[in-house]
């Protein structure tokens, strides 16, 4: 019985966590401009094809985590993603007020987000 609970528990926080990824993978191709424009401004060269390359990698891999198929890998994937990301979009460095305040949260639930793909990793090892 405590098997058959964690197991769902397992499988609902891989649903939550990889679901994030596919969902907002999603939502970028819906606002390429904006965000294109956000990673060009940063002085990252093919800022649309980052951005797109990028997002459909979060898709992929976050559907793998959410389906249980090479979940270490796609976790650290996803971790490399997301630190990728934050530095790119999330320069708080760089940032005064209620911005800096804003990217200084973000990052640290991006941060969050990293601890649960870790733990995602080391429950298919």
């Amino acid at each position: 019985m405590q098997d058959d609970l964690a197991f769902l528990i397992l499988i609902i926080g891989r649903l939550l966590l990889g679901g994030l990824f596919v969902a907002g993978g999603i939502h970028h191709f819906f606002v390429v401009v904006p965000i294109s424009d956000a990673i060009e401004a940063r002085g990252i060269p093919f800022a649309k094809w980052v951005l797109l390359s990028g997002s459909a990698f979060q898709i992929a891999a976050g559907l793998l985590l959410t389906l249980g198929f090479f979940v270490v890998a796609a976790a650290f994937g996803l971790i490399i993603f997301t630190l990728a990301a934050s530095v790119m979009l999330l320069n708080f460095w760089d940032m005064e007020g209620t911005a800096r305040d804003s990217a200084i949260n973000s990052w640290k639930s991006n941060m969050a987000i990293i601890g649960g793909l870790l733990t995602a990793a080391a429950a298919a090892m």
